[in-house]
Order: structure tokens, then C-alpha cells, then sequence
């Protein structure tokens, strides 16, 4: 009966469809007639899918609002907060600013979240949860560019425990500003803050405060940087206002950080200092060999200003002086000196051979003179007394020129015949300049300037 029941609804469909194909209708037979009697059709629903997993059950998460704070209306719900401190990745002059990745750990109660225990354990559990509680919104003031880690899964971990306190931590790298003050440079040393606030809720509504006091942060100790040497950590509490929402609790990690001077000494002092004592090696070069001098004060002039530009390159273009600039800049007057010096050496030369060149061409002929050396030492012409031979030359000899030609300048200036025809040059004499007593007088006047200096400047920086 039921095979000729079906055909019978069968021919009856077919005559409703005018269906083209066979193919068709075998599929609507079998879809309609089939298929629900099948045991794959009637198949239970997968317990496993439930909307409510076992936990969130425990926990009641649907039965209150996590929306509001615990004991919204109450008093403010105090925050504990302490921090790892895993490194300080890098510090930047230029930048103002420092990277540093820390673990935030927070703690508070919230009775929503108590459940029964007998075991008094804790449950703990992954950001999935967090995004369905109440949790403090905290955030880094000042901070440039902060991220939680999420490698392999997002660092955050929530632990509640049966009577309701929360411990809830994430890893973070924060990267967050710096003032620093590098009129000490490289001889300074610089204090960093970190500061961490509630974005939304007032003191009103939300207490923050170091969990365990100066001992709630802790750094790892193998924390090491380049050029800093890590002093001091600890940490402060104050209030923030805001003229708009109100006062704010508001918690500060310090760290003092005093750079190492040793790669500044070889890169830049030691260089600069360098330089400065090869200018001075122009003071024992002859004032005559001018290829030898000239190209020894440019050269250090010129690698003093490569110096000084390489050390203003990584640093930030600050609007005072820093002690580096200082050491720099009295480096570069002293290498500048010493090529003013030698300038100063030819010039007096020149105008000093020009002056003798003058007073020669004034003075009367020497040919009658049978012996120029017997007049030079006698007492009455010279006025200077027995001297030996020797000791003044012949006359015309290149090595001692200068000093014959001192000799007949005096002997001129003594003869009564020839005084009156160099009136003019009468003051020659006491305007006599040897140039060579500069050179002499710049060996010590320098270096003592330069060590003098090097005196005051590391007492006072360091």
C-alpha cells in the first residue's frame, strides 16, 4: 500500500511540475520523500558548540554588567600595579626619547567574578576573556608607540581567583619621551620617566598605586646599554590634573642612567687633543720652509672641523652649548692660533728685512775698510766691547747674516760722520724684532694655555 500510495503522488507531481528532465525529478523525489527518513538527516547537534562555555558559566559573565566598574557608586576600586622591567632596548639623543619592554601586572577585586572553590584554586585564562570583563584601562602618558606582544598568541594572561581578585598581566615595549638636558655632554647624566594612568576614571572612581611600594619594580639583571651604565630605578605616585575631566592617580617609574665616557675619550677627545699637539710641531719647523708650515696648520684646522661636524651630526640640534662643544670649539681656537701664529712669524719677517734692506742702502760703503771685523770689535766704534771674532763671523757669511748685519746697523748709528744721514732710522734699533723668539715663546705659551685649560675643564665636568 505504501509503494502504490507513492506512486500515485508521484504521477500527481509530475502532472503540477511538468517537470523536463528525469533528472530533476529524481532529485525532488529524493529530497522530499528520502531523505528525512535518513539516520545521516537526523544526525544530534554537536555538544560541543554550546554558546556558553563551562567556565563563563562559573564565572556568571552574562548575569551582570562588566560594562561598569566593580562597585560602581561605592568607593574608588584600588588598582595594585607592579612591573617587570625586561630590557631597555635602545636611548636616543636625537629622538628624545627611550624603547623599553616591561611586563604590567594588575591587581584588583571584583565579587562579580567570585565563584565556588573547594580547592581554593585559581582559574587562568587568555585575552579571549578579558574582552568580556571589566579591566583598568590604563595607558602610557607620553608615550610615542606602544604594542602587547603577540607572538605566538597575545602575551596576556588572566587569573581570577574564588573570592574575586584579579591578577591581570600583558607584556608590552613602550617607546615614550625623554627630556634630557645635555649641556653635560658626553659627561652627563640623565633621568627617564615612564608614567603610567587610568584614561577614564578619575581618583573618584579608580585608586592607582604601587603594590608593593619601591619594591613593586624589579628589573632583570642582565639590563645592560651601550653607552649608559644604569644607576637607579624606583619609582613615585602623584596626581594629574586636567582642567576638562579632573585629577588623575598617576604612577612613575624612574631610572638614571649615567653614559660611559670611554668611547667619547677615543672617538672625540683624544682626536681633538691629537690635533691640538700637532699644530705645535710648526714651532720647531724653520719660519723659511713655508711648503713645510703652511700645510701642517691647514690639515689640522681642517680634520678639527671634520671632528666638530661629526659630533654634531648625532646629536640633536639643541640651542645651548654642550660640554663636548666646549672642548671642541678651544681645541679649534688653539689649532687656529697656531696658523695665526706662523702668519704672524712671516709677516714680521718680511717687514723686518725690508727695514734692514732700507737702513743698507743708507749706509756709506764699506770697500775703504781694511779689516771690517777689527772695526766691528773695536770698543770705540762699536760699543761693544772686546769680542771675539768668532763668536760674530765674517761679514756676508749666509749662516750668520743677520746678526752682521746688526753689527754694522750699530756701527752706523755710533759714527758721528754717517749719524746725520740716518736721522730716520734712528729708532731702528729699539724696534728690533726677532722673529724667532715667537716660535720660541709659542713652544711654552701653548702647550701650558692647553694643559691649563684641560685643568679647569675636567674639574669642572667631571
Amino acid at each position: 500500500m505504501k509503494n502504490s500510495s507513492a506512486e500515485v503522488a508521484i504521477l500527481k507531481l509530475l502532472k503540477k511540475a511538468k517537470l523536463e528532465s528525469t533528472k530533476t525529478f529524481f532529485f525532488v523525489i529524493v529530497s522530499k520523500y528520502f531523505l528525512p527518513c535518513s539516520p545521516i538527516y537526523k544526525r544530534s547537534p554537536d555538544l560541543t558548540k554550546s554558546p556558553v562555555t563551562k567556565s563563563e558559566q562559573l564565572l556568571r559573565i552574562d548575569d551582570h554588567d562588566f560594562t561598569m566598574r566593580p562597585a560602581f557608586g561605592g568607593p574608588p576600586i584600588p588598582v595594585g600595579v607592579d612591573v617587570q622591567v625586561e630590557s631597555i632596548d635602545t636611548i636616543s639623543e636625537v629622538d628624545m626619547d627611550f624603547t623599553m619592554t616591561l611586563y604590567l601586572r594588575h591587581y584588583w577585586k571584583d565579587e562579580r567574578l567570585s565563584f565556588p572553590s573547594t580547592t581554593n584554586q585559581s582559574m587562568t585564562f587568555d585575552s579571549r576573556l578579558v574582552k568580556k570583563i571589566w579591566v583598568p584601562d590604563m595607558f602610557f602618558v607620553h608615550s610615542k608607540r606602544s604594542f602587547i606582544h603577540d607572538t605566538t598568541t597575545d602575551n596576556v594572561m588572566l587569573r581570577v581567583y574564588p573570592d574575586g581578585n584579579v591578577l591581570y598581566s600583558l607584556r608590552v615595549t613602550v617607546t615614550a619621551m625623554c627630556n634630557m638636558d645635555l649641556s653635560r655632554f658626553p659627561l652627563d647624566t640623565q633621568t627617564c620617566s615612564l608614567e603610567i594612568e587610568s584614561y577614564a576614571y578619575t581618583d573618584d572612581d579608580l585608586m592607582l598605586y604601587w603594590k608593593k611600594g619601591n619594591e613593586s619594580l624589579n628589573t632583570d639583571d642582565r639590563i645592560s646599554l651601550s653607552q649608559f651604565l644604569i644607576q637607579k630605578f624606583h619609582t613615585t605616585t602623584k596626581l594629574a590634573f586636567y582642567s576638562s575631566t579632573g585629577w588623575y592617580n598617576r604612577l612613575y617609574i624612574h631610572f638614571t642612567l649615567r653614559r660611559h665616557i670611554f668611547f667619547f675619550l677615543l672617538q672625540t677627545y683624544f682626536p681633538a687633543t691629537l690635533m691640538v699637539m700637532l699644530s705645535w710641531v710648526s714651532f720647531w719647523i724653520d719660519r723659511r720652509a713655508v711648503p713645510a708650515r703652511v700645510p701642517l696648520g691647514i690639515t689640522t684646522v681642517l680634520t678639527m672641523s671634520t671632528i666638530i661636524t661629526g659630533v654634531n651630526a648625532s646629536m640633536p640640534r639643541v640651542s645651548y652649548i654642550k660640554a663636548v662643544d666646549i672642548y671642541l670649539w678651544v681645541s679649534f681656537v688653539f689649532v687656529f692660533l697656531s696658523v695665526i701664529e706662523y702668519a704672524a712669524v712671516n709677516y714680521l719677517s718680511t717687514v723686518q728685512e725690508r727695514k734692514e734692506r732700507k737702513l743698507r742702502e743708507r749706509l756709506p760703503c764699506t770697500c775703504g775698510i781694511g779689516n771690517p771685523d777689527e772695526m766691528m770689535i773695536d770698543p770705540q766704534i762699536t760699543g761693544y766691547g772686546s769680542m771675539d771674532v768668532n763668536t760674530t763671523g765674517n761679514y756676508g757669511m749666509p749662516e750668520n747674516g743677520s746678526r752682521q748685519e746688526r753689527i754694522l746697523a750699530q756701527v752706523a748709528l755710533n759714527d758721528p760722520q754717517i749719524t746725520g744721514q740716518v736721522k730716520a732710522s734712528r729708532g731702528y734699533v729699539n724696534i728690533w724684532i726677532d722673529t724667532h723668539a715667537i716660535d720660541k715663546y709659542s713652544r711654552v705659551v701653548f702647550p701650558g694655555a692647553y694643559i691649563l685649560f684641560n685643568i679647569i675643564y675636567w674639574s669642572i665636568y667631571s
